[in-house]
């Protein structure tokens, strides 16, 4: 493992990396810490762990790099082979594991992997230039992190069932908050802001009564369509004119999100 180079190819995007062993459960965690002198992205690889740590693909206009993180040739499995998009958006850096099944070879096609099927069909149908399509903002849809909103089409929905400032969240990350919001379908949960969690509801029955009480009512894993101002404090606020499909990206799919420590 160089990591010199790998140090290298990441200057060449202008970020810091850390590479060290640790004793850790997996062979290796990927994180984007912070120190005095701003971020930096952290690889621990587990003691004795001979890893092959590559950047296959460097682009330093977009500021991303795909980083393959793979044993070394001839060990037992050798074919256990992860994807990391690393880079910068916004306003901050971010990694995100790229679906072992999608095949990506550079950052172009790991861009393209993390989009869920109903956004490239939107791309597709509105036939989104090639060169529009990793934009987070085109006819096809509107990205901020990693949610994307896909533009819904001919739907109609009773204002009694519309929600105001209703968060958007995977597990572990800071919410996205949604002006307007209608849910559909998934399963009700308390969420609570402040704890930034989740409970169904016999674990909300059997909470400690200590601390703020702002839990409320969301659904998880449903359908949700939003409008309006969508907010984040690592994203530039986007504003949606009409109502829109929520679709998380695919980095669920992937073995290797187990790796990545989660701070958006």
């Amino acid at each position: 493992m160089d990591t010199q180079l790998l140090t290298e190819k990441f200057e060449r995007l202008g970020a810091r990396l850390k590479v060290e062993p640790a004793a850790i459960k997996d062979r290796v965690s990927i994180n984007i810490r912070a120190d005095h002198k701003g971020e930096f992205f952290n690889i621990r690889v587990k003691h004795g762990e001979q890893l092959r740590l590559d950047a296959i693909d460097v682009q330093p206009r977009q500021r991303h790099l795909l980083l393959l993180a793979a044993p070394q040739a001839g060990r037992v499995d050798s074919s256990a082979k992860q994807k990391f998009l690393c880079g910068h958006d916004e306003r901050a850096w971010f990694v995100a594991a790229v679906p072992e099944s999608r095949g990506a070879s550079n950052v172009r096609t790991a861009m393209e992997a993390l989009k869920p099927g109903s956004v490239i069909a939107s791309q597709n149908a509105h036939r989104v230039r090639f060169e529009d399509r990793n934009r987070r903002r085109n006819a096809g849809f509107v990205r901020q992190g990693e949610w994307f909103f896909v533009p819904a089409r001919l739907v109609s929905v009773n204002p009694a069932h519309v929600l105001r400032n209703e968060p958007l969240q995977r597990t572990g990350g800071k919410p996205h908050w949604a002006e307007f919001a209608c849910r559909s379908g998934g399963e009700l949960v308390y969420f609570s802001p402040s704890r930034n969690v989740a409970l169904r509801e016999w674990q909300y029955k059997q909470r400690s009564r200590k601390g703020p009480d702002d839990w409320r009512m969301v659904r998880r894993n449903g359908q949700m369509m939003v409008s309006g101002r969508i907010s984040h404090p690592d994203h530039k606020t986007i504003t949606l004119r009409g109502w829109h499909w929520v679709v998380m990206n695919t980095e669920h799919e992937s073995e290797a999100m187990r790796f990545v420590s989660f701070l958006d």
